[in-house]
């Protein structure tokens, strides 16, 4: 928790200014009450009307003293909270988008929104509360037992023997909480999971009729964090309950007690509604004391999480002192490179060599998870190789900058993602500088120009989250136009034809052919008919290379390419 305070460190100057205000609001609320005692004992019970008047105008420029301390210390506490959330946000995204997929899939994105959001809304909370009740509450404790004392030194052994009664409460109740808040902050990762897939998984979810298994599924979680909060909050009500019952008491047993040393001749009136009014400032004190152990120990687990992420270091990252390779070309090279996914019993990847030449197009062909899309993830490393070494231009990936390598690089994923904006902001998204022709030119290979053309807005027609207004092939042929776009060295199309019927298809790649010649270009596909004129043809069989060769030397040499091939095609179509 210290840590994630840490990062106010910025903010040290507004800080003191908030500490200041606050020790002047205390310091004119703990006279008010010595002021009234003396217009009680001296003004009314003389009839003094001047000395009222003029102690009355002093009491009003305390209260006026204590208001603008007040308002002042809560501009600046506001301005310091908000801006602590903002940037322990951004610190976080920051973070966040520096991991690999590798902490990515450890944390999984609903966890992930939940620590940006709402685990930091619970620290601003708790910064909001804490600069100026952990400051006021003490001071105003302390001031109001020394006023106390010396009013009625009697009257003061009510307060002795109070608040350590009243500390032991706090204490219990915080240490019932703090399990229960970690516990309700992991469950709302889980409501978020949950919604998340809802909401993601509609279509398939109405087409399969599970719409009834979703919702008992979400209102499991949902009622399943309702009874913890409810555990949560029954705990917490205790303490301003018990407060109350204790504060009550106190008052009775004062008021009480001055009657008789009143009637004994050694306590005036006023003394005693000044020290009752200190007993409730130090009972207020404590109340506001209480407020922090209640959002504490949510604090407490939120910053644990959130430092979790902070604290967590990308396993991908820039060499210290990156290589350059002396001519840039685009050769891809892959040595005995094997790779496992965290917890899988066996590799996704194992002793797999191939070279990818410039010039040149390599296929990788295989069944549903042979490793196709793990093999592609390793180029631009979204993951290292366990063993083995993936080089470009002579150069292992992992001693090259990871800006210069990404660069190099035009990926097209599987799931083609696009971003709410316009089509050309989604093109642009592949080289920002890019020029309005380099737009059009990149669509225009892409086969995107005919349908952009069809709409009213043309390029600055608006593209919703996630392209939900686009058909599959739009999506897809928007992607490859994103990666066209920044022209790079190497090509990486990761089934990225799928949804292309055969005259796109044949289009696309005539297009692409046209200005790859110099590129390195490396396609994943399930269909044979995509990859048949390719320079060489990579077949992958449980992460294990089986087969590597053109179309025709494969159908001759490679019995898992056969079956693929005769499976799409008849014998005589498959042989060209």
């Amino acid at each position: 928790m210290l840590k994630i305070l840490g990062k106010l460190k910025p903010y040290w100057v507004q800080i003191l200014l908030i500490l200041g205000l606050t020790l002047g609001n205390v310091y004119a609320e703990l006279f008010l009450p010595n002021i009234m005692s003396g217009i009680v004992n001296v003004g009314i019970m003389t009839g003094d009307k001047g000395y009222i008047l003029a102690q009355g105008l002093k009491m009003l420029g305390f209260a006026a003293l204590a208001v603008v301390c007040a308002v002042a210390a809560g501009f600046f506490n506001s301005r310091v909270s908000m801006a602590y959330g903002r940037d322990l946000r951004a610190m976080v995204f920051k973070k966040v988008t520096d991991f690999s997929l590798t902490e990515y899939d450890r944390f999984g994105p609903a966890s992930l929104l939940t620590r940006t959001i709402n685990d930091i809304s619970q620290l601003q909370q708790v910064v909001m509360m804490g600069l100026r009740i952990m400051v006021r509450a003490p001071l105003m404790i302390v001031g109001g037992v020394t006023m106390a004392y010396s009013k009625s030194p009697e009257l003061f052994r009510v307060i002795f023997f109070s608040v350590p009664m009243l500390i032991l409460l706090v204490v219990l109740v915080a240490s019932i909480a703090l399990p229960l808040s970690t516990s309700i902050q992991q469950k709302i990762d889980r409501v978020n999971r949950i919604l998340r897939e809802k909401l993601t998984g509609i279509r398939v979810q109405r087409a399969f009729g599970t719409e009834l298994y979703e919702e008992e599924r979400f209102d499991g979680a949902n009622r399943d964090l309702t009874r913890t909060g409810i555990k949560m909050n029954r705990t917490m009500a205790i303490l301003p309950s018990a407060m109350t019952f204790l504060m009550t008491g106190i008052q009775i047993f004062l008021a009480y007690s001055g009657a008789v040393q009143v009637d004994a001749g050694t306590l005036q009136v006023g003394d005693i509604m000044a020290v009752i009014q200190y007993v409730m400032q130090i009972m207020m004190s404590l109340t506001m004391f209480a407020m922090i152990f209640i959002m504490l120990p949510r604090a407490i687990a939120s910053g644990r999480r959130v430092l979790e992420v902070m604290n967590t270091p990308s396993s991908v990252r820039s060499a210290d002192a990156p290589r350059h390779p002396g001519q840039s070309r685009g050769l891809v090279e892959f040595r005995d490179v094997t790779f496992s996914y965290g917890g899988a019993q066996t590799p996704a990847l194992q002793n797999l060599s191939f070279t990818a030449r410039p010039g040149q197009t390599t296929a990788i062909i295989g069944g549903t998870g042979s490793g196709k899309t793990t093999l592609l993830n390793l180029l631009p490393r979204f993951y290292d190789a366990a063993k083995g070494a993936v080089l470009v231009d002579g150069v292992d990936v992992r001693e090259l900058e990871l800006d210069d390598l990404r660069g190099r690089i035009g990926y097209v994923p599987q799931r083609a993602t696009l971003f709410k904006g316009t089509i050309a902001d989604n093109i642009r998204y592949g080289k920002e500088d890019a020029s309005e022709e380099e737009i059009r030119a990149a669509a225009r290979i892409a086969q995107a120009e005919e349908f952009i053309s069809a709409r009213e807005e043309g390029y600055d027609a608006p593209v919703s989250q996630l392209g939900a207004n686009l058909s599959g092939g739009q999506k897809q042929r928007l992607s490859i136009a994103r990666a066209v776009v920044r022209r790079p060295e190497i090509y990486l199309f990761d089934d990225s034809f799928s949804a292309l019927d055969a005259k796109t298809d044949l289009s696309l790649r005539k297009a692409l052919g046209e200005i790859t010649g110099d590129a390195t270009v490396i396609i994943v596909a399930q269909k044979v008919s995509t990859i048949i004129g390719a320079d060489q043809i990579l077949v992958l069989d449980k992460g294990e290379c089986v087969g590597l060769g053109t179309h025709e030397e494969l159908l001759k040499t490679c019995e898992v390419y056969r079956e693929i091939a005769y499976s799409q095609h008849s014998t005589e179509e498959a042989a060209g």
